[in-house]
């Protein structure tokens, strides 16, 4: 596809086409493809925990793939299979992604926080038949296979000790064949791709199955939203375990004809280490939660060489006001939101044809016909607040939309009922067709006749250089219905005291509407957090009802 260069939003509306290929399949049809016409194209630069850098082109990746896939096959891996990948950023989950997509089995990436019942809970659910995994990990997942039937193929990166009954991927790859033609009945098209485990942050995650139609979707990610050119060096800061690495380090770059840079950190964020590395392999395209770009401004930016940076996007969580205008002070760059959720690829963004407003996540994107329904199923007026919806039509699917559910039908037509998806989030819309997030629709806060979303106060809040996080929610007041309540954790030179609560409410005041304050404010240590790093909002309130009772 040739990316358009639109003028306007609503040029791009109109003119936009996403072409899906029949029985679409991207390790056949896009990585076996560039590696024929350009073998020597750049697909990945890889900076490890070791600091050496390494080029992977899609020659190598085609046939690295392709090992894998043959080896894999020889040890009974069809079609349909689920296969989890606990890995870090190393090249091999790139591999594993390909060879998994080549044999129509189905990836079911993993962060590698998981514990043993986690991992035991995902298996026996999933139906997994095995593994490849961090040597790090690997004892985990051993004593996770104690409670699981038929987890039987369990393979291991990494120099670690190797256990009883597992193999080394290295060793299965180095005499298999590096070719692995189409099969027949390849998996595509609608075929299942891979499995998220949603990080809920209540209840046992659900399995949210994509068909192979998902990583065309993310041609709107990476060509448009990213804003890519073929030769761009763009980097995610996303972990392998959740869907954003996806977003951001594979389908989408590769179709806008870039190069994707892998930075292997482990262990603690480096805000100044990434900085560094940025600046000494020229990334020209950046995308990070706010929480990222927060670090980043507080180093002294002028001490790295960011020449080459010429776009940078956000997304996960609402991106602060003050952040947005100290990066662009900085580096002259607004930083775009987007918005999606782990059901979707991208649904709303602020492209590079439209004037960002800070704080809002753009506009909807092309093929997502979004509307925000009230309670009662009715669409919303300009600057009501009301449900993020996708309006679904059966002669025209939507792209990149996940497919159910897995083994739960009652959560999937929960979701997916009266002619839309709904996501479960709340926003509002202004006059010029922007849309403002606001949060989830459990997370919502009615107070005094008001309804204030957490995102906000939050926002304002972190935005006080004393707060490094915190938390929003509602706790039971029998005057206004509900109280706005605030967690938080200071930074670790700040002591939290009345006359520092009484501070920052007054910061919160002038920052947003005075009525959304928060009247309690309590410092703790830590936020409760779900492993992909959401806050449990839900936690804080049951803990708060307990202490009420």
């Amino acid at each position: 596809m040739t990316k358009l260069t639109a003028r306007s939003y609503d040029e791009f509306l109109k003119s936009f086409r996403l072409e899906v290929p029949e029985h679409f399949n991207f390790a056949y049809d896009v990585l076996d493809t560039i590696a024929k016409d350009d073998p020597r194209r750049k697909a990945i630069i890889h900076v490890g925990p070791d600091g050496v850098r390494r080029e992977y082109d899609f020659d190598w990746l085609a046939r690295s793939s392709a090992r894998l896939a043959n080896a894999l096959a020889e040890r009974g891996v069809r079609k349909g299979d689920r296969i989890m990948l606990i890995l870090f950023r190393r090249i091999e989950f790139w591999v594993t992604m390909m060879a998994l997509h080549r044999l129509g089995a189905v990836a079911i990436p993993s962060p590698h926080l998981l514990t043993v019942k986690d991992i035991a809970y995902r298996v026996q659910a999933g139906h997994v038949r095995g593994c490849i995994c961090e040597d790090s990990v690997a004892h985990t997942v051993h004593e996770a296979r104690e409670q699981c039937s038929d987890f039987d193929l369990l393979i291991q990166c990494g120099p670690g000790q190797m256990l009883p009954g597992w193999q080394h991927f290295d060793h299965i790859c180095a005499t298999a064949a590096d070719s692995f033609p189409r099969p027949a009945d390849y998996a595509g098209g609608n075929d299942p791709l891979l499995i998220f485990f949603s990080s809920g942050t209540t209840g046992n995650p659900k399995m949210v199955e994509h068909r192979h139609t998902y990583a065309i979707g993310h041609y709107i990610t990476g060509t448009y939203w990213h804003n890519l050119e073929p030769g761009d060096v763009h980097l995610t800061v996303a972990d392998t375990g959740w869907g954003k690495a996806v977003w951001g380090k594979m389908y989408g770059q590769w179709m806008a004809g870039a190069t994707v840079f892998v930075y292997d950190f482990r262990g603690k964020f480096d805000p100044a280490a990434l900085l560094s590395v940025m600046a000494h392999e020229g990334v020209t395209t950046f995308c990070a939660p706010p929480t990222v770009y927060r670090f980043l401004i507080r180093q002294d930016l002028s001490k790295y060489d960011l020449s080459k940076l010429r776009y940078c996007t956000t997304a996960g969580e609402l991106l602060n006001t003050s952040v947005f205008d100290d990066w662009k002070k900085a580096t002259g760059l607004s930083i775009r939101e987007g918005y999606g959720q782990t059901e979707t690829t991208l649904q709303i963004a602020t492209f590079s044809f439209m004037e960002p407003k800070p704080g809002s996540i753009g506009k909807p994107v092309p093929g997502w016909d979004i509307v925000l329904l009230d309670h009662d199923g009715n669409p919303c007026s300009t600057g009501e607040e009301g449900e993020i919806c996708v309006r679904l039509r059966d002669d025209a699917p939507v792209i990149g939309l996940f497919n159910e559910y897995v083994d739960e039908p009652e959560k999937t037509a929960a979701a997916k009922c009266n002619g839309f998806y709904h996501t479960g989030d709340k926003a509002w819309m202004d006059e010029d067709g922007y849309f403002w997030f606001l949060g989830r629709v459990d997370d919502l806060i009615k107070s005094s006749g008001y309804r204030i979303g957490p995102f906000e106060v939050e926002s304002a809040l972190i935005s006080h250089p004393a707060v490094v996080e915190a938390a929003v929610t509602g706790v039971p007041d029998p005057v206004r219905g509900q109280a706005v309540k605030a967690t938080i954790v200071l930074s670790h030179d700040v002591e939290g005291t009345p006359e520092l609560a009484k501070e920052l409410q007054n910061h919160v005041k002038k920052v947003t509407a005075p009525y959304k304050y928060p009247r309690i404010i309590e410092f703790v240590d830590e936020l409760p957090k779900t492993i992909s790093g959401k806050i449990k909002r839900a936690e804080i309130r049951k803990r708060d009802l307990q202490a009420a009772d």
